[in-house]
C-alpha cells in the first residue's frame, strides 16, 4: 500500500468488519445504497491492488446484469471519488485501485493484532495473546460487509465469517492456556451452541467444563454433539472430540490440541446404492496407477441429481482401508440450493482442525493455511473427497502435495482447468439404465411390490427420466404410503407430465426443481436464454444450427452457448454436434421460458425453429428427388440458420438424424402453425417411402390432413391426400389408398394443377396394377403422360413413359414396353435422374426376363439395384433383388437366386414389410437341407 507522508494525519477510517462505512475525522460519510457500498468494499478487500472491471461487475451485480452495467459502474465510481477524493480511488486499467494508508482500514488492524498475538503465543505468553485477540475481536461491529449487494456478500462473506470464528477459537485457546477456564467458560459454551458443527469449539468447551470440575457435563456435551452429528450429518465426531472424551474418561490430563490425527469424515454409505459398475471400475483404476510425481485426482462429473455424491461415498468406503492416515470430506456446496458456496478458506481451516493442528500454528490467509495443510499431509496417505465443487478455483487450494494422497471431486461443472492443469481424470456419470432404476426402486420398496405392478414400474421409471434424485423422491412417497398401488403413483406422474412439482421431496436437497435451479444460476444470460427457449424443442436432441434458429443468434454464438450449457451439465453432447437433456430438464427449461420470456418471444422462437426444420427438410428432399415438383415456401424468418447440404448423401444423413424430431414437430404443431404441418409432412414423404417408415408416413399425414382442412387449404389437402394414399398402398390398404387418390384428384382439378393431376393418375395406375387391373392401370398411365406433356414437365414425362412401358409389359406387349422404357431411359439419363433410371432399368430387366433373355435381364437388374442403393430406396432395392433371384432361378442358378433373395428378405424384414413372409415362403424350398 501507499503510505502517508511523515507527520501527515490519518484522514479516513474504513470499516468492512460490520456495516460498510467510512468516517472522516469521526464523521460518517454518506455512501449511498448497496451498489456503491459493495464497490467500495470490493476495492477495500483488495486494497492497494487493481481490481478489474469484470471482477467488480461480477461481485456487485452477479448474474443479473443490466444492459447499462458499465455505465452504472462508472457513475458509482465517479460518485465515490467525489466523496473520498480523486487521489483515493484511482483508474488503473483494466480496473480500479483504492489507496489505503496504514491505520485506515479495520481489516488491516485486525491482521496486525492477530500477528502480534501469534508472537505472544510463540513466546509462551498466552494471557498477552488473549488480550491482543480480544482487541481484534472488538473490531467486529456486526456481521461483516453489512449493507452491500447479495453477490458480494455471498462471495466474500463466508471467508470473513470464517476468519472471525478462527479468531474466536484462537482467543479461547489462549485463555485456556493461561488457565482462565472459569473466566471463559460462559462465552465458550455460548459460542459452541451458536456454531454447532465447529468441533474445536466443542472440544474446548469440554476441556473448560472438565477443568472447572464439571466432568459429567463435559461428557454429556460430547453425547449431545455425537447425536447431532450422526442424525444430521451421518458422520461420527472427529478424532479431536473423540480423543478429548476418551482422555476425560480415563482421567488423563487433557490438552486442547493433540498430535496429528487420523480423521474419519466420510458420510454414511447409502444401502440403496445400485449399479455404476463401469464408473466404479474407472475409479478403481486410479488405485493401481503408477503416478508418483503428483496427487492422484478423479473428477466425477454429471448433471444435477444423477447420484455423484452417492457414488463418491460408496467408492470411498470401498477403498478407505488403503488410506491408513484417514479420510477427509467436505461438501463445497458449489450448487447447493439451500445455502452459499463454501469458501475454500473455511474448508482448509476445517481440515486443519480435523488433522488436529494447534491453533497457534495456523496462520491467517488462505495461501498460508493451504501451505500448512499441504505440509501436514506430506508423506501421508489420505483420501480426500471434495463434494459438489463449483469450479476449479474452489478446488485448487484444497489439493494436497503428497503423492500418497488421492482426491475425489464431484461437480456439475466439467472442471476443465482441473483436468488440464492438475491432471485430473474425468469420470462422467449418466442416467441409470432401466435395470439399475428398477433395482433402486426394489431396494427401497421391496421386490415383491414391483413384481405385482410391472407396467406401473415402467411408467414411473420413464416419468422419472431414470434420474436417481427423481426416482428417490417417488420411492420415498411410495414408501410413506405402503398400501398405495404403484399404479396410482404412476397415474399422478402421468397427470403432471413434465411438471416438476411431483418431484419435490419437501426440502432443497430433495427437490428436483431446486437442484436444476442451482445449476441454472451459474450460467451466463446468453446461455440461460438458450436453455429456456430450447425447452420449446421436442427433443430428443438438437443440433447447433437448430439451437441458433430457436434462439435467433449466429451459429458461432449458439455453439458457445451449447458449450457453456454442456459444461454446466444442463446438456450433454452425446455424439459430436448433438446435444440432449433428459425430459425433466427439458420440462424445467420450458417452465423457465413460460416465466421469463413473453408469449411473443416464445412464439417467435417456435416460428424460427419450424422454419429451420422446414427449409432444411425441403432442401434435403430436393437433393433426394430433384425432379419432384416443389411446393411453395414463405421466406424463413430473420435469425434462422438453414443447414447447408451438399449432396444426396448429406441430405439422407440429415433426414436420418432429424426425422424423429420432424415427426414430433408435426404431431405437436400448434394450430397457429397449421400451414407448417402439411408442408413438413410433404418434405418427408420421399424419405419415408425409401426408408420404409410407413407407419410414421401414415400418422404424420393424417395429422397434416386435419391441419390442412382447418383453414380449408385446398392445395395442402391435395398433396396430403396423395401422399397418404401412397402410404396406405405401401401397407396393403388399397381401398383406403384409392379413396384418398380420388380426393386428391378432385382437389388438384379444383386448383387447376395439371402436374398434380398427373401425379394422382400415376399413383392410380400403380394402385390398379397392384390389384391386377393392368388395362385400367395403362389408361391412367397414359392420362398422366398427357397431363405432363401439357404442363411441359420433361422429368415427369420421362417417368410417365416408363410407367406406360411397364403397363404394356404387364399386358404382354413387350415391343411397346421396351420402346417406351428406352425412350424414358434416354430422357432420364439426360436429366441425371438416378431414381428414375433405377425404376426404368428395373422395367427393362423385367421385359428381358419375360422374353427369356436372362443375361440382359440380369445386367439391367444389376444397374437398377445399384442405383436404388445409391439413392437409399430400400424397398425398391428389395423388389428388384427379388426379381433378380427369380431370373437366376430360371437360368438354373439356385445358389445365386438364394443370395439375391436373402438380401431382399433382410431388407424387407428390417422394414417390417408385409411381403417378407411371401418371399420367405418362396425361399424355403430352395434352401439347402441340413445333412
Amino acid at each position: 500500500m501507499i503510505g502517508p507522508e511523515p507527520g501527515e494525519e490519518i484522514r479516513l477510517r474504513y470499516h468492512v468488519l460490520g456495516p460498510v462505512a467510512v468516517h472522516r475525522s469521526g464523521d460518517a460519510l454518506a455512501l449511498g445504497g448497496p451498489k456503491p457500498r459493495a464497490l467500495l468494499a470490493a476495492l477495500l478487500l483488495s486494497a492497494g491492488r487493481v481490481v478489474p472491471e469484470e471482477r467488480l461487475i461480477a461481485m456487485v451485480w452477479g448474474d443479473e446484469l443490466p444492459p447499462s452495467v458499465r455505465g452504472q459502474l462508472q457513475t458509482h465510481m465517479s460518485a465515490l471519488r467525489k466523496i473520498l477524493g480523486a487521489t483515493v480511488i484511482l483508474r488503473r486499467p483494466p480496473g480500479y485501485l483504492i489507496d489505503v494508508r496504514p491505520g485506515e482500514l479495520d481489516l488491516d488492524e485486525l491482521d496486525d493484532a492477530v500477528a502480534q498475538a501469534r508472537v505472544e503465543s510463540a513466546a509462551r505468553r498466552p494471557a498477552a495473546a488473549a488480550t491482543r485477540l480480544r482487541t481484534a475481536l472488538a473490531l467486529w461491529t456486526g456481521p461483516p460487509l453489512g449493507g452491500v449487494t447479495e453477490p458480494l456478500l455471498a462471495h466474500e462473506g463466508p471467508g470473513l465469517r470464517e476468519r472471525r470464528l478462527a479468531l474466536l477459537e484462537g482467543l479461547f485457546q489462549a485463555e485456556l492456556d493461561a488457565g482462565r477456564h472459569e473466566h471463559v467458560i460462559g462465552e465458550l459454551l455460548h459460542a459452541a451452541q451458536e456454531n454447532p458443527y465447529r468441533e474445536r469449539l466443542h472440544a474446548q468447551s469440554m476441556l473448560a467444563l472438565h477443568r472447572c470440575g464439571r466432568t459429567a457435563e463435559a461428557l454429556e456435551a460430547f453425547v449431545k454433539v455425537r447425536v447431532r452429528f450422526v442424525a444430521e450429518l451421518g458422520v461420527e465426531p472427529g478424532r479431536l472430540l473423540q480423543q478429548t472424551q476418551r482422555r476425560i474418561l480415563q482421567g488423563e490430563p487433557v490438552e486442547a490440541q493433540a498430535g496429528p490425527a487420523t480423521p474419519r469424515q466420510l458420510p454414511a454409505d447409502l444401502p440403496s446404492f445400485v449399479g455404476r459398475s463401469a464408473e466404479l471400475s474407472h475409479l478403481d483404476a486410479l488405485l493401481g496407477g503408477t503416478d508418483v510425481l503428483g496427487v492422484r485426482i478423479a473428477a466425477l462429473i454429471g448433471t444435477a441429481g444423477v447420484g455423484k455424491t452417492s457414488l463418491a461415498v460408496r467408492w470411498a468406503h470401498r477403498v478407505r482401508a488403503q488410506f491408513p492416515d484417514g479420510q477427509l470430506y467436505a461438501n463445497l456446496r458449489g450448487f447447493d440450493p439451500a445455502g452459499p458456496v463454501v469458501d475454500p478458506a473455511e474448508v482448509v481451516r476445517g481440515f486443519l482442525d480435523a488433522l488436529m493442528v494447534p491453533a497457534e500454528r495456523i496462520p491467517t490467509g488462505l495461501d498460508a493455511q493451504a501451505g500448512l495443510y499441504r505440509s501436514v499431509l506430506a508423506d501421508r496417505q489420505v483420501l480426500i473427497v471434495l463434494d459438489n465443487a463449483r469450479d476449479t478455483e474452489q478446488v485448487r487450494p484444497l489439493l494436497p502435495g503428497a503423492p500418497g494422497c488421492l482426491v475425489l471431486v464431484t461437480s456439475r461443472a466439467n472442471l476443465t482447468g482441473l483436468i488440464a492443469t492438475e491432471g485430473a481424470r474425468p469420470v462422467s456419470l449418466g442416467l441409470l439404465s432401466d435395470g439399475e432404476a428398477r433395482e433402486m426402486l426394489a431396494r427401497r420398496l421391496g421386490a415383491e411390490r414391483l413384481v405385482r405392478e410391472p407396467d406401473a414400474v415402467r411408467e414411473i421409471i420413464t416419468a422419472s427420466a431414470r434420474l436417481p434424485l427423481a426416482l428417490a423422491i417417488v420411492a420415498a412417497r411410495a414408501a410413506t404410503h405402503p398400501t398405495f398401488p404403484l399404479g396410482a403413483i404412476a397415474e399422478k406422474l402421468r397427470e403432471h407430465d413434465g411438471e416438476l412439482d411431483v418431484f419435490d421431496g419437501g426440502a432443497p436437497a430433495s427437490d428436483a426443481r431446486a437442484a436444476f435451479a442451482s445449476s441454472y444460476r451459474t450460467i451466463s444470460r446468453e446461455a440461460a436464454r438458450a436453455f429456456r427457449l430450447m425447452g420449446l424443442h421436442p427433443g430428443p436432441d438438437v443440433s447447433a444450427a437448430a439451437t441458433a434458429s430457436v434462439v435467433g443468434i449466429p451459429l458461432r454464438a449458439a455453439r458457445r452457448a451449447l458449450a457453456e450449457l454442456t459444461r454446466a451439465h444442463l446438456l450433454v453432447e452425446h455424439s459430436p454436434g448433438r446435444y440432449a437433456c433428459h425430459d425433466l430438464l427439458r420440462g424445467y427449461a420450458a417452465e423457465l421460458a413460460g416465466r421469463h420470456d413473453t408469449d411473443a418471444e416464445r412464439r417467435a422462437a417456435l416460428h424460427r425453429m419450424l422454419d429451420h426444420y422446414l427449409h432444411t427438410a425441403w432442401s434435403a428432399d430436393r437433393l433426394l428427388i430433384p425432379q419432384r415438383d416443389p411446393i411453395d415456401l414463405a421466406p424463413a424468418q430473420p435469425g434462422v440458420t438453414i443447414e447447408d447440404l451438399a449432396d444426396q448423401r448429406q441430405a439422407l444423413a440429415w433426414l436420418q438424424t432429424e426425422h424423429r424430431i420432424l415427426v414430433a414437430l408435426i404431431h405437436r404443431m400448434p394450430a397457429a402453425f397449421d400451414t407448417y404441418s402439411w408442408r413438413l409432412a410433404w418434405t418427408l414423404a420421399t424419405f419415408f417411402d425409401r426408408q420404409g417408415h410407413w407407419h410414421d408416413y401414415v400418422a404424420t399425414h393424417r395429422v397434416a390432413l386435419d391441419a390442412a382442412r382447418r383453414p380449408q387449404d385446398t392445395v395442402g389437402q391435395a398433396h396430403t391426400h396423395r401422399n397418404l394414399a401412397r402410404a396406405y398402398a405401401r401397407l396393403g390398404r388399397h381401398d383406403d389408398a384409392q379413396d384418398h387418390l380420388r380426393q386428391a384428384l378432385d382437389r388438384y382439378r379444383a386448383c387447376g394443377d395439371r402436374v398434380g393431376q398427373g401425379h394422382a393418375h400415376g399413383n392410380l395406375s400403380w394402385l390398379l396394377e397392384q390389384r391386377g387391373r393392368y388395362a385400367d392401370a395403362l389408361t391412367h398411365a397414359r392420362l398422366a403422360l398427357d397431363l405432363y406433356r401439357l404442363a411441359g414437365d420433361n422429368a415427369m414425362q420421362a417417368n410417365a413413359l416408363n410407367t406406360v412401358g411397364w403397363q404394356h409389359a404387364l399386358l404382354g406387349d413387350y415391343d411397346q414396353a421396351l420402346k417406351h422404357c428406352e425412350q424414358a431411359l434416354t430422357l432420364l439419363q439426360a436429366l441425371h435422374d438416378r431414381f428414375g433410371e433405377a425404376v426404368t432399368w428395373d422395367s427393362i430387366g423385367y421385359v428381358h426376363q419375360r422374353r427369356g433373355n436372362l443375361s440382359r435381364a440380369t445386367a439391367a437388374y444389376g444397374h437398377s439395384i445399384g442405383m436404388f442403393h445409391e439413392v437409399a430406396d430400400r424397398l425398391n432395392e428389395a423388389k428388384t433383388l427379388t426379381r433378380l433371384g427369380d431370373t437366376h432361378l430360371e437360368g438354373g442358378q439356385p445358389d445365386a437366386a438364394r443370395r439375391a433373395w436373402r438380401r431382399a428378405l433382410a431388407i424387407l424384414d428390417e422394414l417390417g414389410h408385409h411381403s417378407a413372409d411371401d418371399l420367405r415362403a418362396r425361399l424355403e424350398p430352395v434352401e439347402p437341407r441340413a445333412s
